[in-house]
């Protein structure tokens, strides 16, 4: 997973415990996954807005 360690993940997920909070946490999964999906869906079906 981009060259990190179970460590260096462990870390990653510490801080940012710290930084936001237990509550601010699985708001910040919910809106990441949404965007990604938007993302995928627009990758996997561009709209015609260019033309």
């Amino acid at each position: 997973m981009f060259g990190l360690g179970w460590p260096e993940v462990a870390i990653i997920l510490i801080v940012a415990l710290l930084i936001f909070g237990p509550k601010k946490i699985p708001e910040l999964g919910s809106s990441l996954g949404k965007t990604l999906r938007g993302f995928k869906e627009e990758v996997n079906n561009p709209s015609d807005e260019d033309e």
